[in-house]
């Protein structure tokens, strides 16, 4: 059968997405429909002008058109794809002049060569993904909702941190909990669930409910995690989900802990040596085809030591092993265990979460013993 010749200026009109061509002296060659539509400019006030003329700041310093500019020239120059991830680019009302609607783009730019292997042409791309973005926000604002406030934990001092991950358009299951017990002691806990979005959030507020209420009432964190795990196997989605907790007893200076499958609580004491409790590791909930009951261990404190219970986020890399981050974990500790909590969890983060570099969501409590 005889394939029909393809008309691509029909087809490049056609696309969904709003696309346009650059040359690479920065000037519209071509635009489709959508990214007119968007613009809400017709064809000849876009074709064959410079592109910063197309931006609501004409002032060269505005940083969304810097990055813009940088990104189609850095295109240009290395024939390289270059990407600007979620920018905010507020359009105007077509119904209403003057009136401008937040919106949030990614936009991507991709050389085309020519026949001397040159680059001829820019593929300039906007995604419009602003309904994620307020997904994304309701979903953070839900998961935020059920995890607890920052509060004084008896006369102890503590920090927690919850960062999402940085390029991820969806909330994880991870959290974390303080909760004052009789005498001088609190039970602080972290866990995980597998899964994201909405339905892995809404398992996490049932699981960290739960948990709060067995500590309250159980004679330690084995006891604990035993109850917890016998109720995820009545939750769906429950199932693998990974769980740290540890009991301090001031008095006894002492911390009982327990570890359904998560990486294992930091102790530093205050000679500099950074202890990683994991002597009281058992599967995740409800992994077991039967129910068994959980085991625990307990480690000795001095006075001014800090305890760290942390998610996976904090320490796992693709294609690294977890000792290395482990080990990344105990170097930070140790070089800001002069802090307070509040600065020391502040610090662990920028070591080992750069600004943007998180790949998954992390929880994080700092207790200072």
């Amino acid at each position: 059968m005889k394939v029909p010749a393809v008309d691509y200026a029909a087809v490049f009109q056609a696309l969904p997405g709003a696309v346009a061509l650059v040359t690479p002296q920065l000037i519209y060659a071509d635009a489709n429909a959508e990214f007119l539509r968007l613009r809400g400019l017709p064809r000849e006030q876009v074709v064959g002008r410079f592109v910063p003329e197309d931006y609501p700041e004409k002032d060269p310093s505005e940083p969304l058109l810097l990055r813009v500019l940088a990104s189609l020239r850095r295109a240009a120059c290395t024939g390289e794809r270059s990407i600007v991830a979620l920018q905010r680019y507020d359009v105007e009302d077509p119904d209403l002049p003057g009136v401008r609607h937040e919106r949030y783009f990614n936009m991507t730019n991709i050389p085309v060569f020519g026949s001397d292997e040159r680059v001829t042409l820019l593929l300039h791309r906007a995604e419009d993904v602003t309904e994620l973005i307020r997904a994304r926000e309701v979903a953070l604002t839900l998961q935020e909702a059920m995890l607890p406030a920052p509060r004084p934990v008896g006369r102890h001092p503590a920090a927690v941190r919850y960062r999402p991950a940085s390029e991820a358009l969806h909330v994880a299951g991870d959290w974390y909990d303080l909760v004052d017990l009789p005498g001088d002691r609190i039970t602080v806990a972290v866990g995980d669930v597998v899964g994201h979005g909405l339905p892995a959030a809404g398992v996490m507020g049932q699981l960290r409910s739960a948990l709060t209420a067995a500590s309250l009432v159980a004679e330690g964190p084995a006891r604990a995690l035993e109850v917890l795990g016998l109720y995820a196997r009545t939750v769906d989605g429950a199932e693998n989900t990974t769980v740290a907790t540890a009991f301090i007893d001031w008095k006894t200076r002492t911390i009982t802990y327990s570890s359904a499958g998560h990486p294992p609580p930091a102790l530093l004491q205050k000679d500099g040596t950074v202890e990683f409790l994991d002597q009281a590791t058992d599967p995740p909930l409800a992994a077991r085809p039967e129910h068994a009951p959980r085991i625990q261990a307990a480690a000795a404190f001095h006075e001014g030591a800090v305890l760290v219970l942390y998610t996976d986020g904090l320490i796992e890399r693709r294609g690294e092993d977890i000792d290395t981050g482990l080990a990344r974990l105990a170097d930070s500790l140790v070089r800001h265990q002069a802090e307070d909590p509040e600065a020391l969890a502040d610090a662990v983060l920028n070591d080992l979460l750069p600004p943007g570099d998180a790949t998954d969501d992390t929880a994080l409590v700092i207790v200072r013993l």
